[in-house]
C-alpha cells in the first residue's frame, strides 16, 4: 500500500520539493491532505495534480478562493483548525510538517497525538516547545524523522551505532549570503542581497535566518532535542561548499559524515522512505570535480545570533520561545524594509535580556511567552522608526 501523506506547508520550498518527490514515485506515495498559507494559485495547481481529500488555507478568503476553483468533493478549511485537521487526517500515515515559524507547533502536536509518523522540517516547533513535542512523541510511540539536511545527515550517520559511543555532533553551516563580509560591511545590506544564498534555494524567512546564522542556532537546539545530547556536545563549523551536511564523532576517534550535493529532495525522500532508499534523479556528487572541501570555525562575535541560540538553549524554558518569536518579528520587519539587517540581532538580544523565563513551561505558558516576545519586538520596531 502506498504511504498516504499530509503536508503542512505544501506551497513553500520544502512542500513543493516534497510533492516533486511524490510525483516521481506514484506507486509509493499518495497525497491525502494539503495545508498552506495564502498562495492560492499554487494550491489550486497542487490540488488539480494530486487530488487530495482535504485542503486548508491560512485565511477564510484564501480558502474560499481555492474552493471556487477545485472539485466540490474536496473539503476546504481555513485557520489553525484547518491545519490541525490536515495534520490529524484519518487517512494519513505520515505528516510532513514544513510550516514556517511557530505556527507549526499545534498542528505538529496534533499529528503526533493522532499517531502519525512525523517528517519534521519545521525546526521552530522544537525550538519553541522541544520538551513537549519530544515527550508527546515518546508517549505516542511516534518516530520523528528529520528533514533538515543537517539532522538527516546526523540521523544517517547514527544508523546502526550505539548512542553511548557518540562524543559530539558537528553541524555544518554554509555561512549564508554574507559569509565573506565583515560586520562593518553588513550595515547597509539590502533584502535582495540577503536573499541570494550561495548554495541553497529556500524560502525568504529561512534564507534571512541563514544569513544571520539564527537558522544554524535553531538547528543546534533542534539537534539537542532530536538526539538528546547536551549543547556542549553540539558544535557548528562553517563549510562553504555545503557538501558535508553534518558529522558525528565517536569515542574511538572515528568521524562519520554524510555527503551530497545541496538538494533538499534527498533528505525529504529519505524521511518519507526510511528505512529504504528509493531512486532519485538528482545531481551526483563528483569529488574529483569538487577538488576541495573547506572548513572554518563559527565565530560567535561575527554571528551573535548563533551565540544567542546556544545561550537560550542552555537556559531552557521559555527562553527559546522568546528567541524564536522575537526573531520572527524582526525578520518580517527586515523583509518589509522596516528595519536594517543588523537590527534583527539587536531586537532578539533585547527581548532575551528583558524576559523572565519560565522553566519547563506548559503550552499555555509558551503561548504567553510567545505573545510577550512578539509585542516586545514590535514595540522596539515602532520606536525605532
Amino acid at each position: 500500500m502506498p504511504e498516504k501523506i499530509a503536508i503542512l506547508g505544501s506551497t513553500g520550498s520544502i512542500g513543493t520539493s516534497t510533492l516533486d518527490v511524490v510525483a516521481k514515485h506514484p506507486e509509493e506515495y499518495q497525497v491525502v491532505a494539503l495545508a498552506a498559507g495564502t498562495n492560492v494559485d499554487k494550491m489550486i495547481e497542487q490540488v488539480k495534480q494530486f487530488q487530495p481529500l482535504l485542503v486548508a488555507m491560512q485565511s477564510k478568503e484564501a480558502a474560499e478562493r481555492v474552493a471556487r476553483e477545485i472539485p466540490s468533493h474536496i473539503n476546504v478549511l481555513w485557520g489553525e483548525e484547518g491545519l490541525i485537521e490536515v495534520a490529524a487526517h484519518q487517512d494519513a500515515t505520515v505528516v510532513l510538517s514544513a510550516l514556517v515559524g511557530s505556527a507549526g507547533l499545534r498542528p505538529t502536536l496534533a499529528a503526533i497525538r493522532a499517531k502519525k509518523k512525523l517528517a519534521l522540517a519545521n525546526k521552530e516547533t522544537l525550538v519553541t516547545a522541544g520538551h513537549i513535542v519530544t515527550a508527546e512523541a515518546k508517549r505516542n510511540s511516534v518516530p520523528i524523522l528529520p528533514v533538515d539536511s543537517e539532522h538527516s545527515a546526523i540521523f544517517q550517520c547514527l544508523n546502526g551505532e550505539h548512542f553511548e559511543d557518540v562524543v559530539r555532533l558537528l553541524v555544518t553551516a554554509s555561512g549564508g549570503s554574507f559569509r565573506d563580509r565583515t560586520r562593518e560591511e553588513l550595515k547597509d545590506v539590502t533584502v535582495e542581497m540577503a536573499l541570494k544564498h550561495p548554495n541553497w534555494a529556500m524560502g525568504a524567512k529561512v534564507t534571512i535566518d541563514s544569513a544571520t546564522m539564527m537558522n544554524k542556532g535553531f538547528e543546534v537546539i533542534e539537534a539537542h532535542w532530536l538526539f538528546d545530547l547536551p549543547y556542549e556536545k553540539i558544535d557548528v563549523i562553517l563549510h562553504p561548499q555545503s557538501i558535508i551536511h553534518s558529522l558525528v564523532e565517536f569515542r574511538d576517534g572515528a568521524v562519520m559524515a554524510q555527503l551530497g550535493t545541496p538538494d533538499m529532495k534527498v533528505p525529504i525522500q529519505y524521511a518519507l522512505s526510511y528505512p529504504r532508499r528509493l531512486p532519485l534523479m538528482t545531481e551526483r556528487l563528483d569529488l574529483l570535480k569538487l577538488a576541495r572541501l573547506d572548513f572554518r570555525p563559527a565565530d560567535f562575535n561575527r554571528y551573535p545570533c548563533l551565540r544567542m541560540a546556544y545561550e537560550a538553549g542552555k537556559a531552557g524554558g521559555t527562553m527559546t520561545t522568546v528567541l524564536n518569536a522575537a526573531n520572527e518579528v524582526a525578520v518580517a520587519a527586515f523583509l518589509k524594509g522596516n528595519c536594517s539587517f543588523l537590527m534583527i540581532e539587536e531586537v532578539v538580544e533585547r527581548a532575551l535580556n528583558a524576559h523572565n523565563p519560565v522553566s519547563c513551561p506548559s503550552l499555555e505558558e509558551i503561548d504567553e511567552a510567545d505573545m510577550w516576545a512578539r509585542q516586545f519586538a514590535s514595540d522596539i520596531m515602532l520606536h525605532s522608526v
